[in-house]
Formats: C-alpha cells, sequence, structure tokens
C-alpha cells in the first residue's frame, strides 16, 4: 500500500495534492535549464504570495523543516549573542537546542504544553536579546501562537532585535502575514498544509534580517549569502549557482502551489477551518477531550486526549490496518496519553474527517 493511498491523518506528511504528485512524475529538467530556472523564479514569487512578503529573500531550501530552522539561526547568530526562545512544545525545544550548537547564549521561556505562548513571559525574560524565537503553530501540541503580537512587542521595545516564526505545520493552513506581522525570519516545510512529499523548507528573510547576516557562518550548504539574492535570475544578476537543486521536489511544490492559488489563499485556510471545526464536534460526540487550549488551537492539526483505559498504540494500529488510516501519537510525556491528528493540505476535507469519526466510534465502541 503506498502512502498516497492511505489517509495520513498524523502529524507528519499529509497526502500530496494530486497536481504535487504528479509533478514529481514529471520528465526531469536539468538544474541549470532555462525552464526549471523559470520554475524556480516563479516558485519563489508564489512563495512570497502564501508567505504574506515582498522579502526577495525568500526561497524553497534543499532538505525538511529542520534545514529552515537550521538556516536562521547559522545566518543570524553569533557566539555570545542572547537567543529568546518561548517553549510550549517539542519544536521550541528543538530551537533552543539548536540556537545553542550555534554559540547563542539561550534563554529559554518554558510554558505547560497544550498553552499559547504568553507574550509577556518572553518579552520579561531578557531586556535586550539578539533574536526572539517562537513556534506559530507548535506540531506537537496543536496550539497556534500570536506570532504578530510576539514581532510587535519586541520591536516597539528594540526594534534592532530580529523575531523568527517556526510556520512548518502553519503556511498554507492558517493566515501567515510575515511583512504584516514584523517577522524577520520564517521557515516552513513541504509536508504539512502545503501537501507536498518532505524534502524542502520554504524559507524568507526580511531585509533587517539579512542586514544582521553573519557575513560567513560556519557551515558552508547553509550560507544564504551564497544563494543570491533570487531577484529574477541571471537576468537580475540574483542568482549564484551553489548546488544541484532537487529539481523534481521544487516543479512539486511549484505545481501545488500552484493548485493552492488558484483556489484561492482565503479559501484554503477556509476549508481547513471547516475540516478542524467539524473534527472537534465529531470528537465531542465521542466524548474525547482536547488537549490544546481552548481558543488556541489549530484547525489543521487537533490534539486530544487518550480516553482512560485506552491502548493508543492499540488504536492506531487498528486505524491503520483496518480503514488505512494513520493518526499520530503525542510527543515526549504525551506520547500514549494524547493523539494527534491532522487535517492538511489535500486532507482538510469533510469526507475525511467523517471517515476517521466513523472508523473511531466502531473501534471505540463508542
Amino acid at each position: 500500500m503506498s502512502l498516497v493511498q492511505r489517509s495520513l491523518l498524523g502529524p507528519g506528511p499529509s497526502n500530496p495534492y494530486p497536481e504535487a504528485t504528479a509533478a514529481l512524475g514529471a520528465p526531469l529538467l536539468g538544474h541549470l535549464d532555462p525552464e526549471f530556472l523559470r520554475i524556480l523564479d516563479e516558485t519563489c514569487e508564489r512563495l512570497r504570495t502564501v508567505w504574506g512578503t515582498a522579502n526577495r529573500r525568500t526561497l524553497p531550501l534543499s532538505g525538511t523543516g529542520s534545514i529552515g530552522m537550521e538556516a536562521a539561526f547559522a545566518n543570524t547568530v553569533r557566539p555570545g549573542e542572547v537567543v529568546v526562545v518561548a517553549v510550549n512544545g517539542l519544536f521550541g525545544e528543538r530551537m533552543c537546542d539548536v540556537a545553542g550548537r550555534y554559540g547563542a547564549e539561550v534563554v529559554r521561556v518554558d510554558h505547560e504544553w497544550g498553552r499559547p505562548v504568553d507574550v509577556d513571559a518572553v518579552l520579561g525574560a531578557h531586556p535586550n536579546p539578539s533574536l526572539v524565537a517562537a513556534v506559530h503553530a507548535e506540531t506537537s501540541t496543536g496550539v497556534r501562537g500570536d506570532i504578530g503580537a510576539l514581532a510587535a512587542a519586541v520591536h516597539d521595545r528594540d526594534p534592532d532585535a530580529l523575531v523568527l516564526a517556526d510556520c512548518v505545520t502553519s503556511l498554507a493552513g492558517i493566515e501567515v502575514a510575515i511583512d504584516e506581522w514584523g517577522v524577520d525570519l520564517a521557515y516552513s516545510g513541504t509536508q504539512k498544509c502545503l501537501g507536498v512529499a518532505p524534502g524542502l523548507s520554504p524559507f524568507t528573510i526580511s531585509e533587517h534580517g539579512w542586514a544582521r547576516r553573519v557575513p560567513k557562518p560556519p557551515t558552508w550548504y547553509l550560507d544564504l549569502g551564497m544563494f543570491g539574492d533570487y531577484v529574477g535570475g541571471n537576468a537580475a544578476g540574483g542568482r549564484t549557482y551553489h548546488h544541484t537543486a532537487p529539481v523534481a521536489m521544487i516543479a512539486s511544490l511549484h505545481a501545488a502551489l500552484g493548485r493552492i492559488l488558484d483556489e484561492g489563499l482565503p479559501q484554503v485556510w477556509q476549508r481547513h477551518r471547516e475540516a478542524g471545526e467539524r473534527l472537534l464536534e465529531g470528537l465531542a460526540e465521542l466524548e474525547l477531550v482536547p488537549f490544546a487550549e481552548e481558543g488556541s488551537r489549530l484547525p489543521e492539526l487537533t490534539t486530544v486526549w487518550v480516553p482512560d483505559g485506552v491502548d493508543s498504540a492499540q488504536v492506531r494500529g487498528r486505524l491503520l490496518s483496518e480503514y488505512d488510516i494513520e493518526i499520530g501519537a503525542g510527543a515526549g510525556k504525551y506520547a500514549a496519553t494524547v493523539w494527534r491528528i491532522g487535517l492538511m493540505g489535500h486532507n482538510a476535507r469533510l469526507d475525511r474527517v467523517e471517515l476517521l469519526l466513523a472508523a473511531l466510534r466502531r473501534i471505540l465502541g463508542r
């Protein structure tokens, strides 16, 4: 059974959009072929629209979302600089780890998992950090953070500070408005709401962020200065050869972005919202209790407590073997007590919700 035949409703890869799958099977172009360079430029422009930014340096990095995280810290953190990280889940913890590896003095602001980021607590953690980082959509908990409020508060106090947002599970699922919010750096992954196989990390950095860039970071591969500006290809003098681009993956992302923009971003966000709302209604009918705090729940990734006396792994195994539905376990200490259900990209549809609810009802006997 291939992945695209399953209903992948966990926190990991979603079912790709059909357009993205078809593009993966198209004849390969060379990574310097003029037609591929056209596709790359158009992909970057489409990403600007989805990110809500005019940033020239907006591009898909070769690697999954974690590459975007590492590139952000590698290019903006100097040894000894203070980085404040809001931690309300696994991926906030990971940002602390990565920032520390690049020599940052990491100030960690812990929150209870399942709760949104407290802007005042983050702001009060240090008087003048070089960078403040937070997760917009925490994949481990299903919680949405108010990145716009955080960025505004940080920049009101210190216009020179940078704000970094992890948007791996939010981009193309809920509104992301990089320029309006004043976010300086952000990264995502293709395997969530963008509906593309894992392998690329959409990335964007503002002019303010670029001005603060480390001129020669300790990683050659992730040195953004070697990529050029991506402002329209060779004619604009903006492209520098760096490495062999993953042409099939970029063609797939190009196709998926085209499908998303053809549908319309507001319509895509609404489709995710309606699917998430119906899922919460159905879970309540099954007497299952949400894990994420009310008012901060993601429509594209729903977390729910495993009922007392229920074997989480056994239920997930039966969903997979009997219905071809995969939902995720919780993360960290909640691995056996929380389920994570993703409705992202092509899976953000009411028929997928009803199929899952019917399967859970039968397996749980409710």
